[in-house]
């Protein structure tokens, strides 16, 4: 089973679910268990339900990093204590989780403080220099990958584009968040090409 962690969008999970591969995303913000296009949603709250699936394939997660992101930097004393420990509970539930697994898997974050916490990311990337599976993905956003289970890193494979700053100019509102943090699809298509098994 491929396994995505505080996955709202699925599209990590797109390519693997084509595939044919039984696909779960779990997040807080899924209402009951759906299923689309060959991937099921289901709500999850981290810090009060086990992780239902185990992982045998593949693993992905996307911690919330509302409270670790450095650009959020200035705004760290304002948010206190509470909030800062538990972004790094969340983080460090997928992390425990995966290195339990068989799976291969990341966990990705943007540049932020679990490298000071925990350790340096074992890779980084930006959406566009995986362009040439997606052209839409033309854009900057520096993204921190922890790896293990054999996780291959994918080559770059971008296309003639002059990547844009969209996600730093993302206008304020309920669904910027996610704008922000959805799976760029170009790399989700990477990542499987370079992950799936023969």
């Amino acid at each position: 089973m491929i396994v995505a962690l505080y996955e709202k969008t699925g599209n990590i999970l797109r390519p693997w679910a084509d595939a044919g591969y039984d696909c779960i995303a779990l997040d807080i913000q899924h209402s009951g268990c759906t299923k689309r296009d060959g991937i099921f949603y289901q709500h999850w709250d981290a810090l009060e339900t086990p992780i239902p699936y185990e992982a045998d394939t593949f693993g992905a997660a996307s911690p919330p990093c509302d409270h670790l992101a450095v650009s959020g930097a200035r705004w760290f004393k304002g948010k206190g204590l509470r909030a800062l420990a538990r972004s790094i509970e969340l983080f460090a539930v997928a992390a425990e989780y995966f290195e339990k697994s068989d799976a291969a898997y990341f966990l990705e974050n943007p540049v932020s403080t679990i490298s000071t916490y925990w350790r340096k990311p074992d890779y980084t990337f930006h959406p566009w220099q995986y362009s040439g599976f997606e052209l839409s993905d033309d854009y900057t956003k520096k993204t921190c990958l922890w790896t293990g289970g054999g996780f291959v890193m994918p080559a770059p494979f971008h296309g003639e584009v002059t990547p844009d700053d969209r996600i730093h100019k993302a206008a304020p509102g309920p669904e910027r968040a996610n704008f922000r943090s959805a799976m760029p699809m170009g790399f989700a298509r990477a990542v499987f090409k370079a992950n799936a098994p023969c």
